[in-house]
C-alpha cells in the first residue's frame, strides 16, 4: 500500500512542458534541393508571478501548438521569418497552411473537379519557404491549442487575450531561435488580418518588436463594412461589386466582361447607389424605379425581389436567392461554388457549399500530415474551427463604437514608416468583399508619402483564392516578391 507522499506525488498533475517534435525534410523548387527543418507541438505560455511585490515563479497559462520550418544552413540575419495564422475568429492555421504556404499542400480540388476522399497531399513547390522561414500559430482553442489546466479558455477568447498570447508566442520564437535581427513579417487571412494589423502596433509597442512587412489575405479591419445591421447602409453598397462578380460568373450578367461588369458595379456602389439609399422614404418614385432596374441588371436578382427588399440585398439572401430558379445556392466565401438547399423556400443557405468543398480534404490531410510525416503524437481532435469561440468572441474593447483596427495599423505605419502592407482580395469573395477592402485602405490615417507602402493583389477567387490553381500560383510569386522586395537585405 502507497503511502501518503507517494498517493500525492502519483495524484499531482504534471507540469506542461513543450512538446515539440522536430524532423528533417528535402523539397525540390525550381531545379534546386531546399534541406529544411520542421518543428511542430505546443509551447507553453506562461504569466510572471508576484507575491507581496515579489517575483514568485512563472505560472503556466496555456500551451500553444506551432509549426515552424526553417531552412537548413541559412543565415539567421538575413533569412526572413514569416508568422501566419488565420482567423474565423475560432479557426486554426490549417488553410494557409496546407493550401498555400507550407512545403506541403492538399490537393482538394476547385468547383466542378472537388477531389474524392481519401485525398492526398504533395510537394508544394510554390511554398513561402523559397522566400523565408515560416511559423504557423494555432490559437488557443484550435488546433491542439488548449488553455493549461485550470484557466479558462474563454479568456481567451477575444480581441485583447488573443493579440497577446500570439503575442507572446512570437516573442517567444523570435528570442530562443535567435531572430532578432531577422527580417519579420505576419501573414493572416480573414479575422487574421485583424489580427495581424493589431499585432503590428501590439509588437512594438510590447516588444519594441518592428515588423518588415504585413500579409493581409481578405482583408477586415472595420467590421462596419461588412455588418448589415439597421441603419448602416455602407454594407450594402460595398458587397455590390461582388454580388455583380457572382452573379457574371454565374452567367446572369452576359455580354460583358469580367473587368467591365467590375467598373460598373464600383461606379454605381460609389456614387447613385448610396445617394439612393440615404434618402431613405424620401426618395423620388422615378429614381427608386431606375436604382431597383440598374441593382437587378448588376446583381441578376429580379426587379421584383429586390423592390421587396427595399434595395438593401444582404448577402446570405443574396446566397440564397441568386439561383433559387435553378434550385442551387452559392457559396459565401467563394461565390464559383454552388450547393443545395433542403428547402427552397429557406431565405439563405442552411450551410455554405464553398466550406464544404474544402472541409474533409483539409481536415484529413493535416491530421494524417502532423501525425504522420511530421511525427507529432497527440490524442486531442485537431480543432479546425472552434465554433464555440467564434460565437463568443469578445470585443468588449469596443464597447459603444464600430469594431475597427484599422487605426492600429496606420499607427504601426505610422511609427515604422518602414513597414510595407501587402493586401491580397478575390473577386468572387462574399465574406470579406474587396471593396470594402478598398473603402477602408483609402481611409487609412497615413501621411501621402506612407500611401505607396500599400500594395493590392487581386484574383479570380474566393476567400480562399489559392483554392484556384491558377490564383495559388500567381498569390505564390506576389508573396514571394513582396518579402524578398520588403526584407532590406
Amino acid at each position: 500500500m502507497a503511502n501518503d507522499d507517494q498517493s500525492e506525488t502519483e495524484t499531482k498533475p504534471a507540469k506542461p512542458v513543450d512538446d515539440l517534435v522536430t524532423t528533417q525534410h528535402r523539397l525540390t523548387v525550381d531545379g534546386q534541393e531546399l534541406r529544411y527543418t520542421a518543428t511542430t507541438g505546443r509551447i507553453v505560455l506562461r504569466e510572471e508571478v508576484v507575491t507581496d511585490g515579489k517575483f514568485d515563479g512563472l505560472k503556466p497559462k496555456a500551451e500553444v501548438f506551432i509549426t515552424a520550418y526553417t531552412l537548413d544552413d541559412a543565415d539567421a540575419q538575413d533569412r526572413p521569418v514569416t508568422f501566419a495564422f488565420n482567423g474565423g475568429p475560432g479557426s486554426s492555421s490549417i488553410w494557409l497552411h496546407l493550401g498555400l504556404l507550407g512545403p506541403r499542400r492538399v490537393v482538394s480540388g476547385d468547383v466542378g473537379e472537388l477531389a474524392p476522399p481519401p485525398y492526398s497531399i504533395v510537394d508544394n513547390a510554390e511554398t513561402l519557404l523559397k522566400y523565408s522561414d515560416v511559423v504557423f500559430i494555432d490559437p488557443v482553442s484550435t488546433g491542439f491549442s488548449r488553455a493549461a489546466e485550470g484557466e479558462k479558455p474563454g479568456d481567451y477568447h477575444g480581441f485583447t487575450r488573443d493579440l497577446e498570447s500570439v503575442g507572446e508566442v512570437i516573442r517567444l520564437w523570435t528570442s530562443r531561435n535567435g531572430r532578432w535581427m531577422s527580417p519579420k513579417f505576419l501573414a493572416g487571412e480573414s479575422y487574421g488580418t485583424t489580427r495581424a494589423a493589431g499585432l503590428a502596433a501590439h509588437l512594438q509597442q510590447r516588444y519594441g518588436m518592428y515588423l518588415n512587412g504585413v500579409m493581409l489575405i481578405s482583408m477586415v479591419l472595420e467590421f462596419g463594412t461588412l455588418d448589415f445591421t439597421p441603419g448602416n447602409d455602407l454594407a450594402y453598397t460595398l458587397f455590390l461589386p461582388s454580388y455583380a462578380a457572382i452573379a457574371h460568373y454565374h452567367g446572369l450578367v452576359p455580354d460583358q466582361s469580367l473587368e467591365e461588369v467590375l467598373a460598373d458595379a464600383e461606379r454605381f456602389a460609389a456614387g447613385r447607389y448610396p445617394n439612393a439609399l440615404a434618402q431613405g422614404n424620401r426618395i423620388p418614385a422615378d429614381y427608386r424605379a431606375e436604382v431597383v432596374a440598374r441593382l437587378a441588371s448588376l446583381t441578376g436578382l429580379s426587379e421584383d425581389y429586390i423592390d421587396r427588399v427595399n434595395l438593401r440585398i444582404e448577402h446570405t439572401r443574396f446566397f440564397g436567392e441568386l439561383l433559387r430558379s435553378r434550385r442551387q445556392t452559392v457559396g459565401r466565401l467563394d461565390g464559383r461554388f454552388t450547393g443545395w438547399n433542403p428547402d427552397y423556400g429557406l431565405e439563405a443557405p442552411d450551410r455554405d457549399p464553398s466550406m464544404n468543398a474544402i472541409t474533409g480534404p483539409y481536415s484529413a490531410a493535416l491530421n494524417h500530415y502532423i501525425r504522420v510525416e511530421l511525427g507529432y503524437e497527440n490524442d486531442l481532435p485537431y480543432e479546425v474551427i472552434n465554433m464555440d469561440a467564434a460565437k463568443n468572441w469578445s470585443f468588449k474593447e469596443f464597447e459603444g463604437q464600430q469594431i475597427s483596427v484599422a487605426e492600429k495599423l496606420a499607427e504601426a505605419m505610422r511609427v515604422n514608416p518602414h513597414l510595407k502592407v501587402h493586401v491580397a482580395s478575390g473577386h468572387y469573395d462574399g465574406a470579406t468583399p474587396y471593396f470594402a477592402t478598398e473603402h477602408t485602405l483609402a481611409r487609412l490615417q497615413i501621411p501621402a508619402e506612407l500611401t505607396a507602402n500599400i500594395e493590392t493583389k487581386y484574383y479570380p477567387a474566393g476567400h480562399m483564392m489559392y483554392i484556384h490553381e491558377q490564383s495559388r500560383i500567381q498569390q505564390s510569386t506576389d508573396l514571394g516578391t513582396f518579402i524578398t522586395a520588403s526584407s532590406n537585405r
